[in-house]
């Protein structure tokens, strides 16, 4: 809970300095101050948070942040102003009086409140929220945005193949863990691959509440998300229907579900709704005050995603168009457009350089040559007819006319291309030729496609003009993506493309559709459109929370924090803890909050069959730089050897809830993604002369190399792991005499409509034998021969045990959940 001292935080980076600076008495403060009460308090918020960001990067950037230093800057600044000023800061009777308005956006953020928490607990490695959430903790604790990691830093250079071989790729060295790339080997610099201004607000709200605030940074987006849509849209189309279609996106399972879950999109959301109402107010309705403002906001959107710099070129583009509707260039805005995008070029060539090769290397492969070489032609030929018909008043009335009608039909015309005529084929992936179909069916619903796009129709006839940035951005946004979605067809995470402009203004459109023609001067037609559409809002809110009511119910992940910090507490801050490689199982997860948030000393195996020489000399090398060495892992890891032994710590399973997520298919359950490992630290083996003896399933990480992950059989409690088409076991110290390998194992049931399960072992190599595994567990023998025995016994290295198994897959047979190709399922392990 947020103590006294967190709320003051809270207010000097979210309220206190853009309070002084948007009641300053500089660039006409009369004409805002007659702005509403509302608005004049939604930009105390947005303009404090745009220079707190501002400050987070810079010194970020520098490796200097500190929270301190972030609270420092912002009260001097307040200070400054408070002092400067003084009582010149009053409005006295130039400021709009309070109306009912006021009353809209408190409505939004109280549902906000409401739906938008509690957070998920979505900390772990592997996939985006992960990365967010490391990358901002990591500005917290270091202050820096390339982290210097002094683990990797330490590593010889002829050990770090086992853990971060070069890819020999621009950019970067190798990975640290999966998101964040190794830049550096010998100072160990290391940078996250996402842009850093989302980050750098999960960074602030670590040092607000700590691990709390950060996971509470995208519901407080999504609220500012709301508030920015429903600003924009009540100068648009007023505040009633603003507030509706803002009040819809509240209640919208995407928006619910992405308001819990780590991203940044709805930073993007809140950010680009903001930008496109600060350039209306600077350029529109020419309010110099809004120029800078515009200006940054524009320019930190290059700082949150690649689509930043897409919403900067309609923006400059809309700006240009501006003209012929007889509006000036804001030259300030375009001054800090100019910084901006300076920033932002050595931000992507030098800091996040290996993500911005691969965005530029990706977009031009995804959506190809000729798209993207359209699309520009297409802005310039726009600006260039703008400015050419600023000079032809009458060639200017023609193409001020034109414009809004163009943008209708080219809009209307792919709507129903995409919807009723685009067809898989041709380089076109199902999940593009069927985006609008897809997004319509899951989540706008076919009513609320047809009145945005009656809205959108409306509106861009009878207000291009009041607004001409929104309704290009939200055009090039929609064409952009339903042209190619580039993103992995799961839901809920294909919904992130339309998150942060298309879904809230296609809301913001049905919304203005449904209460069109209130300013009808009839009474009684006045009231039944106002009828007609409450009814249809309502009812179309009433499916958005219905299809959101399991999201608002279920926290992504819960449980899982306490198990880490059970795990963490394990370790000292000289130990080193060695976790096996993402290719054995989804144990590397744990492995990034671990280092970047609970600072322990990690490294990741690159593969699960390292060199055991190699790794043996790092062994030697790290026993004497730790107290203790350590292996985490669950899917198993070929590593053991006459001269490498463990000793068994502890061992844990346990289940967190995680949604489902199909492909091509809407969600509907939550499932349980289980987690296992076992914890073991490394020792110097004692040879023993006794026969080999493995339990499947039971602390075997280190014996077992691509099998399953382990299970218990129910009601019997056996453990046992199922096989793959190639499964391996690593026999320690087999004896000269051995003479017998069984193997306990069962079928699993399968169907007999499949080939039965059929096993051929082989022993380094030289094969023992061969099995129908039919029924239950039982005991399956094959004869080592002396020679083999003898071999195995003189070699250094563990004897490989290969089992080749013969495949099904339960979803195809038999229509279970089950998607695995399964072999056979072994309990237990013998040499005799």
């Amino acid at each position: 809970m947020v103590g006294v001292a967190g709320t003051a935080a809270f207010l000097l980076v979210a309220l206190a300095p853009g309070s002084v600076l948007f009641r300053a008495p500089v660039l006409a403060r009369d004409t805002r101050a007659r702005l509403a009460i509302e608005e004049r308090a939604y930009w105390s918020l947005v303009i404090s948070l745009a220079i707190t960001l501002t400050i987070t990067m810079a010194l970020a950037a520098a490796g200097a942040y500190r929270f301190h230093r972030l609270l420092l800057i912002n009260g001097v600044i307040t200070a400054a102003a408070l002092v400067w000023w003084r009582t010149k800061l009053l409005y006295r009777a130039t400021a709009a009086r309070p109306g009912w308005t006021l009353m809209l956006p408190m409505v939004l953020v109280t549902l906000g409140l409401r739906f938008f928490f509690p957070p998920a607990e979505y900390i772990i490695g592997g996939k985006d929220p992960g990365t967010y959430m490391n990358e901002g903790i990591q500005i917290a604790q270091r202050g820096t945005l390339v982290v210097h990691d002094p683990v990797v830093a330490a590593v010889p250079v002829p050990f770090r193949d086992l853990f971060f071989p070069s890819y020999n790729t621009p950019g970067y060295y190798s990975i640290r863990f999966m998101g964040f790339y190794l830049i550096d080997p010998d100072t160990g610099a290391v940078v996250g691959q996402f842009p850093h201004l989302y980050p750098a607000s999960i960074a602030v709200a670590y040092g607000i509440d700590g691990l709390t605030g950060a996971r509470r940074a995208s519901g407080f987006w999504a609220i500012v998300g709301l508030l920015a849509l429903y600003f924009a849209g009540a100068r648009l189309v007023g505040g009633p229907a603003a507030a509706a279609g803002a009040a819809l996106l509240a209640m919208h399972v995407v928006q619910i579900w992405y308001a819990r879950y780590p991203n940044a999109e709805l930073t993007l959301q809140a950010l680009l709704f903001a930008s496109l109402l600060a350039v209306a107010r600077a350029q529109i309705d020419d309010d110099r005050f809004f120029e800078p403002v515009a200006g940054l906001l524009l320019s930190l959107l290059l700082f949150v995603r690649g689509e930043g710099a897409l919403a900067l070129v309609v923006a400059g583009v809309a700006m240009a168009l501006a003209g012929i509707d007889g509006r000036r260039l804001p030259r300030m805005l375009l001054a800090f457009m100019g910084v901006g995008l300076a920033l932002a070029a050595w931000y992507w060539t030098s800091v996040v350089r290996a993500y911005g090769t691969y965005q530029a290397m990706y977009y031009t492969w995804n959506l190809g040559i000729i798209p993207l070489a359209g699309s520009a032609v297409t802005a310039l030929a726009l600006a260039a007819i703008a400015l050419w018909a600023r000079r032809r008043p009458d060639t200017a009335r023609r193409v001020r006319d034109l414009i809004p009608m163009l943008l209708s039909v080219v809009v209307l015309v792919a709507a129903a291309y995409a919807y009723f005529l685009r067809t898989p084929g041709g380089g076109i992936a199902p999940h593009d030729a069927l985006a609008l179909r897809t997004v319509t069916a899951f989540y706008l619903f076919l009513p609320g496609l047809v009145a945005a796009l009656l809205g959108f129709v409306l509106l861009v006839r009878r207000r291009f003009w009041r607004d001409p940035a929104t309704f290009l951005l939200v055009s090039f946004f929609a064409l952009f993506f339903f042209y190619k979605i580039r993103i992995v067809p799961e839901h809920f995470w294909m919904a992130r493309r339309f998150l942060p402009a298309v879904l809230p203004a296609a809301l913001l459109f049905a919304a203005s559709a449904a209460l069109v023609g209130l300013e009808t001067r009839a009474r009684w037609t006045r009231a039944a459109r106002l009828v007609i559409g409450i009814a249809f809002l309502s009812l179309l809110g009433q499916q958005y929370l219905r299809a959101s009511d399991p999201v608002r119910h279920h926290v992504e992940y819960a449980g899982i924090i306490p198990k880490l910090e059970q795990l963490a507490s394990r370790f000292k801050d000289d130990d080193l803890v060695i976790v096996e490689s993402r290719a054995a199982s989804d144990t590397h997860v744990l492995a990034l909050p671990l280092a970047y948030i609970y600072a322990r000393q990690v490294l990741v195996l690159n593969t699960p069959v390292p060199d055991k020489g190699q790794f043996q000399q790092f062994l030697e090398w790290a026993r004497h730089r730790y107290r203790n060495v350590y292996f985490l892992g669950g899917g198993g890891t070929d590593l053991l050897s006459r001269s490498i032994g463990v000793s068994a710590v502890t061992s844990d399973r346990f289940q967190v809830p995680e949604y489902d997520s199909p492909v091509n298919a809407y969600p509907r359950r939550v499932e349980q993604k289980e987690f296992e490992y076992g914890l073991y630290r490394f020792v110097t083996p004692r040879p023993e002369a006794t026969w080999f003896t493995l339990d499947v399933g039971t602390r075997d990480d280190l014996h077992v190399v691509r099998f399953h992950a382990k299970e218990v059989e129910v009601p019997s409690g056996t453990s046992f792991r199922w096989t793959r088409d190639v499964s391996y076991v690593s026999i320690v110290n087999p004896l000269p005499d051995s003479r017998l390998l069984t193997l306990w194992m069962k079928d699993g049931g399968r169907p007999a409509t499949v080939p039965a399960a059929e096993v051929k072992v082989l022993m380094n190599g030289t094969l023992l034998g061969s099995a129908i595994v039919r029924g239950d567990f039982k005991a399956y023998s094959f004869v080592i021969s002396p020679e083999v025995a003898s071999s195995a016994a003189l070699s250094e290295k563990p004897a490989r045990l290969r089992i080749e198994s013969s495949l099904w897959n339960p979803r195809k047979v038999i229509g279970s959940g089950d998607d695995r190709q399964l072999g056979v399922m072994i309990d237990r392990i013998e040499v005799r």
